[in-house]
């Protein structure tokens, strides 16, 4: 088949490298379809629209304003005109290319134009949008956008676009059975039958588990203590992750003596981490603004339980990418989100995790009180075979290519 991949993600520049999106592309090559991926050069590049071929993948850069890492305005304006440029360099450089597969994600929710204009070229291609953020309602629920007052005016837009993409779907690959369900429930103009489970996911890499000296080496590295369990967050640190509560969570917990905390990350919220580590001296959590991600997977090896923080004032259910490396490093989690997302349900269900909501410091402490007891070898070891069972690139593929292989 030929297969058109609409994406924000400059990381599938670099097809080579694991990430979510990168695993599934090179799967469908490997399978034998050719994708074309469009994709955006932002400003900052100094690069022209081009089409080039690189590592079996077709590659149709765009050149955009600056989409991310960028100052409101221009991401802003940015994203509005994004739409119009990816249809203007699909006209240009793919317009005889009879796609039989369109695929996207959120974010972005504005690629509609592009949607309609390659079924336009060939009416039976089917389209896939695989539903990652379900924007703009995440941005109600941080109160970045608002139902009311002048917001009001940026929230009908997009939440019209939304409902435009929906529309344009023939099938619609969810996270988890809570983001399935919230779909059909917000959205009763969509179709049930073609809401479905597409997971987030990644390759099978077979690796050598480290051993318990590279452990102690890794750790003594870091100025990290090699006498207890490590609890590592490695991630984005901004408004999503409700960075005020975990400072609260970690002051609270900032001399234990039988564990440690790492958190490694960039974001718009990471001076507030920074200045309780400066101002308060933990001695029980450290730091990190980057390491590559090399040296993070070493890291995150070195250590015992995953961590993931998602604001208490989410009504959307997120599942965050970030559970995969976990449990592909077999490390149990502790999942402190809101109560709509069904990430911490599934782990203690399963039996790899524990969870408590993001808005009780108290109940976190206790929380990890209560993993401390556990087995968390063990725990570590039924992540991976869910992660196997559930989470791996065929399970995408799978969910994907059984609407063209009843054909």
């Amino acid at each position: 088949m030929n297969i058109l991949f609409l994406t924000m993600s400059p990381q599938l520049l670099k097809i080579e490298e694991h990430a979510i999106y990168n695993d599934l592309v090179r799967k469908f090559v490997l399978e034998g379809h050719a994708v074309y991926l469009m994709v955006p050069l932002e400003r900052r590049t100094g690069k022209n629209t081009e089409l080039y071929k690189y590592s079996g993948v077709n590659i149709l850069g765009v050149k955009t304003l600056n989409v991310s890492h960028a100052n409101v305005a221009e991401k802003g304006i940015g994203q509005l005109l994004l739409e119009s440029q990816f249809k203007t360099a699909f006209k240009k450089y793919l317009s005889k290319v009879k796609f039989d597969l369109i695929l996207y994600s959120t974010p972005p929710i504005t690629f509609c134009k592009v949607i309609e204009y390659t079924k336009l070229i060939n009416p039976v291609a089917k389209s896939y949008l695989m539903l990652k953020d379900i924007f703009p309602q995440n941005a109600v629920d941080l109160e970045m956008l608002s139902k009311t007052g002048i917001k009001r005016f940026v929230y009908n837009f997009f939440r019209k676009k939304e409902k435009q993409l929906y529309k344009l779907s023939d099938f619609i690959g969810c996270m988890s059975p809570a983001n399935v369900e919230y779909v059909i429930k917000q959205n009763p103009e969509v179709n049930p039958s073609i809401v479905e489970i597409c997971p987030n996911s990644y390759e099978v890499v077979k690796t050598n588990e480290m051993t318990d000296i590279e452990k102690i080496n890794i750790r003594k590295k870091y100025n990290l203590p090699t006498d207890r369990p490590i609890f590592i967050y490695g991630g984005n640190l901004g408004k999503p992750q409700g960075i005020h509560f975990l400072v609260d969570c970690m002051r609270a917990n900032k001399e234990r003596k039988d564990c440690h905390f790492i958190i490694v990350g960039r974001g718009t919220d990471y001076p507030i981490l920074n200045n309780f580590v400066k101002e308060e001296k933990p001695t029980a959590v450290s730091l990190f603004s980057f390491i590559s991600k090399g040296d993070f997977d070493k890291l995150m090896d070195a250590c015992d339980v995953g961590l993931i923080f998602l604001d208490h004032r989410f009504t959307i259910p997120n599942y965050p990418s970030r559970l995969l490396p976990y449990l592909m490093s077999k490390k149990p989690i502790v999942a402190c989100t809101d109560p709509n997302c069904d990430m911490g349900a599934i782990a203690v269900e399963n039996g790899y995790g524990l969870y408590c909501e993001s808005n009780d410091v108290n109940v976190f402490t206790n929380t990890i009180d209560k993993i401390l007891k556990h087995n968390l070898k063990e725990m570590g070891e039924n992540g991976f075979q869910f992660y196997l069972n559930n989470y791996t690139v065929q399970h995408s593929y799978d969910a994907i290519m059984k609407h063209f292989n009843k054909v």
